[in-house]
C-alpha cells in the first residue's frame, strides 16, 4: 500500500473470512478512533466493509494494525480501493446491508470467557450466576443463527428485547459488550426451570439449579439442554445410576463423555498434558480423550477402555452446574443411540422422557443441533475425531474452487455435508450415522440449513459411488447434476485439502469399508492420486467376510474369512486352540466355511478395519462388538501394555504392491499358540502393519504419503507409521482440522467434484 497519500484521503475496505461474532466491528470502531480516522464499519452477506477518512499516515497505518494483528479471527483477505473524500465527521457501526448474497463465513460457538467467569461468581455483578452470562468475547454463535449477516434480529435471540442496561452496554464502545449480539441479564433475557418427567414445572431460575444437583445426587438422570442440544447427566461416581442410563439409552458398552468441574479435579482422575489441557481450556472446548488413572472411577464409564472422553464446562450453565455439584458427571449426548442429539425442548421431552427423571429447560432456542466436538492428541498434535462444536462451521480453505456453489452429501456413517463456496469449504457439524429416520432427517436439515443461510441451490451435487447409501440416494433424488466420488480417494483428497497440498501424492487409506470401483468391498488402499484422479497401485491382501457387514459386528467372522484365505480347507484342524474357535457351534462353523468356500454373502475384501477386527478376535480380545470399530479399539489398549523391553523394531518383508499380511498372522496364530503374551502380539500386529505401510510406499515414486480412513484415529498405528515413513526419507501427512474417519469425506467429495465431473 502507498504511504505517499495527499493529507486527507479515503479509502473503502473490504475484509472477508471470519469476522462476523468475534467483536470485530467494535474493534474497529477503537482501532479508528485511535488513529483519528472518520468513517464506518458494517456487517454484509460477504464479511465487513469499512470507509476511512483521514490523514494518509492514519490511513496507512491502521490498516498496517487491521492486517498484522486483527482480533482473534481468520482474516482471509483485505482489499483497499481509493475513493472520494466525503468528509465524515465521525466514525460509526453501520446498520447491517442485507442486500448482498451471502458468503462470509460462519463463527462457532465460543467457550465462556475469562472476564465472564469472573463476573458470573461475583456476588456485587448484575449477572451473579445468570446462566446466560456472554460478550464479544465468548457464547452462541453458530447454533443461535438464523441467517446471514450475524446481527441480534438473525439469531434465536431476537425475540429478548435488551432492558435499558444491557443496551447501554451494547451501545457503549468502551464496554466488552458492545454489539454482543446475544447480550442479556436477568432482567431481560432467557431463564431456566426444571421440569419433572411427567411435564410438572417445579422450580425456575436458580432453583432450578440447585434441584438439578440434589436429583444429580440422588442417582437420577437429567436431561440438561446446553448450548447446541441436551446432554444426559447422571453423577459419575454412581455406579447404579450409570448403568440405569445405559439400559435406558441402549448403549451398552459404548464410553460416556464426562464434564469435570476443573482442570484440577480432572487431573485427579486423569493424565493431562500441558497439550491437552491447552486443548479442554481453548474457545473450542473439546471433549478430549485422556488417560484414566486407574480405578478413581467407575469401569463402567468406559468399559474396556483405558481412556476417557473428558471436557470441561463451556457455556456459564455448565460452570455453574458443575461448581454446584463439585464432582464428575456423566454428560453424554441427549439421544437413543444411532439418533442425532435434541435440541427442541418438544421433540426432547417426545424422545427423551423415557430416558430421563428431569430435565433441566431454559427458553433460549437453538437454531440447529450442534453436538461436542471430540479430539485426541496424537502424533505431535490434536488429530479431530468429530468435528462440531467449536470448530464447526469454520470453513476449511481449500485448493479446490468453485463459481457455483457444490454440495457434497458425504457418506453413512459419522455422516457431514460440505458446501464449497468459491475456495471456501464449509463442512457442517457432525450429524452421526444415517441408519435411522431421525439422522436421515438431521441429514436433510443440514443441508436445508446450509443451503439456507448461503441463498443457494446448488446444480452440482457430489456424492458416494456406494449405490445403497441414504446419501447417495438423496443426492439421486435432487434435480442436479450428481458426481459420484470413490469412498477413498474422497478421503486422500479430505487430507490433501487439510494439508494444503498440491500435485500427486501417494494415498494410503484404511478404514472399515468403501464401494471400490470394481463393486468390492476395498479398505487397505494404496492410491496415486491428485485432487481430480487417482489410481490404485495397491492394496492388502484380500479375504472373505461371512455376512457382509455382519462381519463389522462380529469380529470372529472376519477371523474366520482370514484363516481360511490362510489355511483354506484346513482352517478348522489348525485353529481349535484359538479363542475365537468357541465362539460358534459347530453346525455354525460348517455353515461358514461352506459360505465362504461358495462366496456367497461372503463379499471379498481389502479392509484394513476387518483385518484389525480379525486380529483381535484371534487373540481373544473381542469376539462380538456393541459398537463401531470398538475390537479395533480394545486391541490398540491392549498393544498399549506392551512393556518398552518388548518393543522391537519389526521389518516387514514386501514385494510388488499388495500388502500381504499373510505372514504376519500366522505368526501371531503360532505366537498366541506357544504362549506369547497378547500384548506383545498386538503391539507387533501395529508395527508390522506399519512398516509394511511404508515399505510399499517407498516403491512408489511419491514422496508425499497422505494417511486418511478411520484406522488412522489408531495412535499406535499412525505413529508408528509416520516414524516408519520418515526413516525411509518420506514426509507423511495427516489430519488437522477434519476428522480422517468418514467425517472428513464429504470435503474430499467437494474438492474432487470441483475438479472434475465424473470419477475416473
Amino acid at each position: 500500500m502507498k504511504t505517499d497519500y495527499p493529507d486527507i484521503v479515503a479509502f473503502t475496505v473490504r475484509v472477508t473470512g471470519q469476522v462476523q461474532g468475534v467483536g470485530f466491528r467494535p474493534y474497529v470502531l477503537r482501532l479508528a478512533r485511535a488513529y483519528a480516522l472518520q468513517g464506518w464499519v458494517k456487517n454484509d452477506g460477504q464479511g465487513a466493509r469499512l470507509h476511512l477518512e483521514g490523514r494518509a499516515d492514519c490511513v496507512a497505518s491502521f490498516i498496517n494494525a487491521l492486517k498484522s494483528s486483527p482480533p482473534p479471527m481468520r482474516v482471509v483477505r483485505c482489499e483497499t480501493e481509493a475513493v472520494d473524500v466525503a468528509h465524515l465527521s465521525s466514525f460509526t457501526i453501520q446498520a447491517s446491508d442485507t442486500s448482498m448474497p451471502p458468503t462470509a463465513c460462519l463463527t462457532p460457538d465460543m467457550a465462556l470467557c475469562p472476564d465472564c467467569l469472573r463476573e458470573l461468581f461475583d456476588s456485587t455483578n448484575r449477572r451473579y450466576r445468570y446462566p446466560f452470562i456472554n460478550c464479544t468475547h465468548c457464547g452462541p454463535r453458530y447454533s443461535i443463527l438464523h441467517r446471514i449477516p450475524y446481527d441480534r434480529a438473525h439469531t434465536t435471540m431476537r425475540d429478548f428485547t435488551m432492558c435499558p442496561a444491557c443496551q447501554a452496554e451494547y451501545e457503549d464502545p468502551g464496554d466488552r459488550r458492545f454489539h454482543a449480539q446475544p447480550n442479556a441479564c436477568p432482567a431481560c433475557g432467557p431463564h431456566l426451570w426444571f421440569e419433572q418427567a411427567s411435564g410438572a414445572v417445579t422450580h425456575r431460575r436458580d432453583e432450578a439449579l440447585q434441584e438439578t444437583v440434589r436429583r444429580l445426587r440422588d442417582g437420577h438422570i437429567i436431561a440438561v439442554k446446553g448450548l447446541g442440544g441436551f446432554h444426559l447427566c447422571v453423577d459419575a461416581f454412581q455406579e447404579e445410576a450409570v448403568l440405569r442410563l445405559r439400559e435406558r439409552k441402549r448403549r451398552d458398552e459404548k464410553p460416556f463423555a464426562l464434564m469435570f468441574p476443573n482442570l484440577d479435579v480432572l487431573r485427579e482422575h486423569c493424565e493431562v498434558s500441558d497439550e491437552e489441557a491447552t486443548l479442554l481450556q481453548s474457545t473450542a472446548a473439546p471433549i478430549v480423550l485422556a488417560l484414566r488413572k486407574a480405578d478413581t472411577l467407575p469401569r463402567c464409564l468406559a468399559p474396556g477402555n483405558p481412556l476417557l472422553g473428558v471436557m470441561l464446562p463451556y457455556t456459564p450453565l455448565h460452570h455453574l452446574l458443575l461448581h454446584d455439584f463439585n464432582a464428575p458427571l456423566v454428560a453424554t449426548s441427549g439421544n437413543l443411540s444411532d439418533e442425532p442429539i435434541c435440541y427442541d425442548n418438544e421433540d426432547a421431552r417426545a424422545r427423551l422422557g423415557a430416558l430421563a427423571d428431569g430435565f433441566l429447560m431454559h427458553n433460549r432456542p437453538i437454531a440447529r443441533s450442534v453436538d461436542d466436538s471430540v479430539v485426541r492428541w496424537m502424533a505431535g498434535r490434536p488429530m479431530m475425531l468429530r468435528r462440531a462444536r467449536g470448530y464447526a462451521p469454520s470453513p476449511v480453505h481449500t485448493r479446490a474452487s468453485t463459481q457455483e456453489p457444490l454440495l457434497a452429501v458425504g457418506g453413512h456413517m459419522k455422516n457431514t455435508v460440505t458446501l464449497l463456496h468459491g475456495s471456501d469449504a464449509i463442512i457442517s457439524q457432525h450429524i452421526g450415522d444415517l441408519e435411522t429416520l431421525p439422522s436421515q432427517h438431521a441429514f436433510q436439515e443440514a443441508i436445508k440449513m446450509l443451503s439456507g443461510l448461503y441463498h443457494v441451490r446448488p446444480a452440482r451435487i457430489a456424492c458416494d459411488m456406494h449405490p445403497d447409501y441414504v446419501s447417495t440416494a438423496y443426492a439421486h433424488a435432487r434435480d442436479a447434476q450428481v458426481i459420484p466420488v470413490q469412498h477413498h480417494h474422497a478421503h486422500i483428497v479430505s487430507c490433501m485439502e487439510d494439508n494444503g497440498l498440491e500435485g500427486a501424492v501417494l494415498g494410503v487409506a484404511w478404514d472399515g469399508t468403501g464401494y471400490g470401483a470394481d463393486g468390492t468391498i476395498w479398505g487397505g488402499e494404496f492410491l496415486r492420486a491428485t485432487r481430480s484422479t487417482y489410481q490404485r497401485v495397491g492394496h492388502l491382501r484380500p479375504f472373505r467376510l461371512p455376512g457382509g457387514d455382519q462381519a463389522a459386528r462380529e469380529p470372529a467372522r472376519a477371523a474366520w474369512g482370514v484363516l481360511v484365505e490362510l489355511f483354506g480347507n484346513d482352517a478348522l484342524q489348525k485353529t481349535r486352540d484359538m479363542p475365537m474357535f468357541t465362539h460358534f457351534s459347530p453346525k455354525q462353523r460348517d455353515i461358514l466355511l461352506h459360505v465362504i468356500a461358495q462366496g456367497t454373502h461372503a463379499p471379498l475384501t481389502t479392509s484394513a478395519g476387518r483385518l484389525f477386527d480379525a486380529a483381535a478376535s484371534l487373540l481373544g480380545i473381542r469376539q462380538q462388538c456393541s459398537f463401531e470399530g470398538q475390537a479395533a479399539m480394545e486391541l490398540e489398549y491392549v498393544a498399549m501394555q506392551c512393556p518398552a523391553s518388548k518393543q522391537k523394531p519389526v521389518k516387514a518383508m514386501v514385494s510388488g504392491s499388495m500388502l500381504d499380511w499373510g505372514p504376519l498372522m500366522l505368526d501371531m496364530c503360532n505366537e498366541f499358540q506357544n504362549g506369547e503374551s497378547r500384548a506383545v502380539l498386538a503391539w507387533r500386529f501395529h508395527a508390522w502393519l506399519a512398516d509394511a505401510l511404508a515399505a510399499i510406499a517407498a516403491q512408489s515414486g511419491n514422496s508425499q504419503i497422505v494417511l486418511s480412513g478411520g484406522c488412522f484415529q489408531n495412535k499406535l498405528l499412525l505413529e508408528c507409521a509416520i516414524d516408519a515413513l520418515r526413516a525411509r526419507g518420506l514426509c507423511p501427512y495427516w489430519h488437522r482440522h477434519v476428522p480422517c474417519n468418514d467425517g472428513g469425506i464429504s470435503l474430499g467429495q467437494a474438492s474432487v467434484a470441483a475438479e472434475r465431473n465424473v470419477c475416473v
